[in-house]
């Protein structure tokens, strides 16, 4: 009797010693849990596929057109200051500077996309001008390739080789509380917070908010940068009605911005690249810029088969900037005149969409889609060359900058004070396709027509008057077949147009049509490809493409007279190869290659167009220490000609940049330590000759540290 009360109290003895054993190792799995889920969660991503604006969202194995999407957690993880820094994980992309300021574009099978003509949720005309803070985005969309029929004409019409989408972060599933906060060299500073919840008895409610402030001198000697941006987005699913309001405000200043170097005439040879971290320019240079913008966007699915959808789009935006440039006199030296701008502008876009989508048939399957678009844009600004007395600018020099005083004024066109309207554009569009599916959808066959009018106006900056008008349609087909052997294999080939409004006769002596806008410039691409598609494991991507377009010049008329027109055409051939996964779990790839043979009509080949480029981006989640992840990127840009005579070279350059991550457990909850060393061995190089205007090169970018630390609450 006496037996099993004492081995009851031996019992509980022992449970009592074992208690903080077993505590401590459940405290030891749950954190190897957490660690691993976080390791998870931050590992960078891409998605092959993404909106293909009336066509809707595909997978990339599905669509007869080269698509990829870079998502959130690649922005998070690289730490970049804007949209271009995104987009050199790209092979295909490369990026410059606009003329005269800090507004990116990106160069896409060697034309130029404008930063004016970067979609946000599928509209133009909404995202900021010249420079995109990447941190309210979830998802950065490339697709290669004209794109009129899918986007419609663009407003700036330069989405000629390829367009850029972003869209707005949502809620998801999953309720996010996360504080970061971040360093970039040499003294820049910052933190964001992401909050998302889903609300009501099935999640159907979702609010998702996101800011961030940043602030300080860039790894560019005396370049300062701020940036402050803010969103929210709040969205409906009901089942059949979805409904979503994505609101966005975003501030940048840039302060002492390292301009683009302009070569002046007559160099025979190009300058040699300064110091990475030199900058050249004035510190009274600046650029401010302020937007608001925001999309509405409704679905409705009508039926079982078919959805009703609408979207509208616009954006309020307001920039001054004084500019100063630099044009090299002499190249040994590195002797230049030097100017300044002033700008004022605002910006008033609005844009909408509709149309309806439906599938029909179940042996041959047909989507059909129907719909219109339109846009409207108005520009007011005006402009002050402070070139001092005579235009004469001021004497300075690339590698030995002297400070000045702001030049004075020598011409001013506009209002300073309140500019007017100088450009006001409205585009609208009617469109219809039908996708066939032959053999369980392994044959689609795509056709559709879209119908494009641009009507635009332009205005005197001297008192305000009407100069011209221009009101032109143009029809943009578009065909194409994916093919699927085997499930895993895709063979695509597309035919499709890009459509721009046509340049304006110089105001030059001798033209008899000085002024006039000629009618909308088409562009014709072809393209064939394949694609392979192995899950998360890997897809790899294949194109061939010929983009030709109408070259514009004076051509001799009737009598001898001369007349601007189209003259000539250029043609740009190439060879993509893109490819991501996850090849052996722990270890991720992204990379590719570029090659690309740019030719104007007049046989000579096309500016700031690298004919070789390649990427290779590596992950790895250590298996010797949990939560580590070591990374690396190489970036390599082959030669490319800075001059339209193809007198003057830049050399290839080649850049390797270096990283970890670190995940650990505070208090349950994980935290993640970012480190990345851009350009670790501080190469200096020209990395870009691209300009729609002059001769100028674009300094690359000196080695960077990145470093930050997110806690997820």
């Amino acid at each position: 009797m006496t037996f099993r009360p004492a081995l009851t109290a031996s019992a509980l003895a022992l449970a009592a010693a074992a208690t903080p054993a077993l505590a401590q190792e459940s405290a030891r799995q749950n954190a190897q849990e957490i660690v691993v889920t976080a390791q998870r969660e931050n590992a960078t991503e891409v998605t092959n596929g993404g909106d293909a604006g009336v066509l809707g969202n595909k997978h990339a194995a599905d669509l007869a057109f080269s698509i990829r999407s870079f998502e959130e957690s690649l922005i998070l993880n690289q730490q970049p200051l804007t949209l271009g820094e995104v987009l050199e994980n790209d092979p295909t992309v490369r990026t410059g500077y606009g003329f005269g300021n800090a507004s990116e574009l990106f160069v896409i099978r060697g034309f130029a996309l404008n930063g004016d003509d970067v979609g946000v949720n599928g509209l133009y005309g909404v995202a900021p001008r010249q420079i995109v803070a990447p941190e309210l985005y979830g998802s950065v969309q490339v697709l290669n390739g004209a794109s009129a029929f899918l986007n419609g004409a663009a407003p700036g019409g330069s989405t000629i080789g390829g367009s850029v989408n972003l869209k707005l972060k949502r809620a998801g599933y999953d309720p996010l509380t996360r504080a970061t906060i971040g360093y970039n060299a040499d003294a820049h500073f910052g933190g964001s917070f992401d909050l998302a919840r889903r609300f009501g008895a099935n999640g159907q409610w979702g609010l998702r908010v996101n800011g961030a402030h940043r602030d300080g001198e860039t790894a560019v000697e005396r370049e300062d940068r701020r940036t402050q941006v803010i969103g929210g987005a709040l969205d409906y699913d009901g089942g059949s009605f979805r409904a979503a309001l994505d609101l966005a405000y975003q501030q940048v200043r840039v302060d002492s911005l390292r301009p683009k170097v302009t070569l002046g005439a007559g160099l025979a040879a190009l300058p040699a690249v300064p110091e990475a971290n030199a900058n050249y320019a004035q510190d009274f240079a600046y650029t401010e810029m302020r937007d608001v913008f925001g999309t509405l966007s409704l679905e409705w699915d009508i039926a079982d088969n078919a959805l009703l959808y609408a979207k509208a789009g616009a954006r309020d935006g307001r920039e001054e900037g004084l500019y100063a440039g630099l044009t090299i006199v002499d190249a040994a030296t590195g002797d230049a005149n030097g100017t300044a701008l002033y700008v004022p502008r605002t910006d008033n876009n609005e844009a909408a969409e509709a149309g309806i989508r439906v599938d029909l048939g179940e042996t041959v399957t047909h989507e059909i889609v129907f719909g219109a678009s339109a846009s409207w844009q108005t520009n007011r600004n005006a402009y002050d060359f402070r070139y001092g007395p005579g235009f004469a600018g001021y004497a300075t020099n690339l590698y030995d900058t002297p400070q000045v005083a702001v030049p004075a004024s020598s011409l001013v066109g506009g209002d300073l004070d309140d500019p007017y309207p100088i450009a006001k554009s409205r585009l609208w569009s009617a469109f219809a396709s039908d996708t066939i599916g032959l053999w369980d959808d392994r044959v689609l066959i795509t056709g559709g027509l879209r119908l494009q009018t641009i009507h635009s106006r332009a205005y005197s900056y001297f008192g305000g008057g009407l100069e011209t008008v221009y009101d032109d349609s143009a029809v943009t087909p578009v065909a194409g077949i994916v093919v699927k052997p085997i499930p895993f294999v895709s063979l695509y080939a597309n035919r499709i147009e890009a459509l721009e409004q046509g340049p304006t006769a110089p105001l030059e002596p001798g033209l008899e049509n000085p002024g006039e806008m000629l009618a909308p410039r088409k562009s014709t691409q072809y393209e064939a490809g394949a694609k392979l598609a192995l899950g998360r494991f890997l897809y790899a991507g294949l194109a061939f493409y010929e983009v030709e377009r109408p070259g514009d010049g004076a051509v001799t008329g009737p009598g001898g007279t001369l007349r601007y027109g189209y003259v000539g055409r250029q043609r740009h051939r190439g060879i993509e190869f893109t490819v991501n996964g996850e090849p052996v779990e722990g270890l991720r790839l992204i990379a590719g290659l570029s090659t690309i043979d740019a030719e104007r009509g007049d046989g000579g080949e096309a500016t700031g167009v690298p004919g070789f480029a390649a990427n290779a981006n590596l992950e790895w989640d250590t298996p010797f220490l949990p939560g580590l992840t070591l990374t690396g990127r190489m970036t390599h840009t082959g030669k490319q000609w800075a001059d339209a005579a193809n007198t003057l070279r830049l050399d290839d350059w080649t850049v390797f940049d270096l990283g970890a991550r670190y995940v650990v457990v505070a208090g349950d909850r994980p935290v993640t330590l970012r480190l990345t060393v851009d350009n670790v061995a501080d190469t200096r190089y020209w990395a870009s000759g691209y300009d729609s205007f002059s001769p100028s090169l674009l300094q690359g970018r000196p080695r960077t540290v990145n470093a930050s630390v997110s806690v997820d609450f």
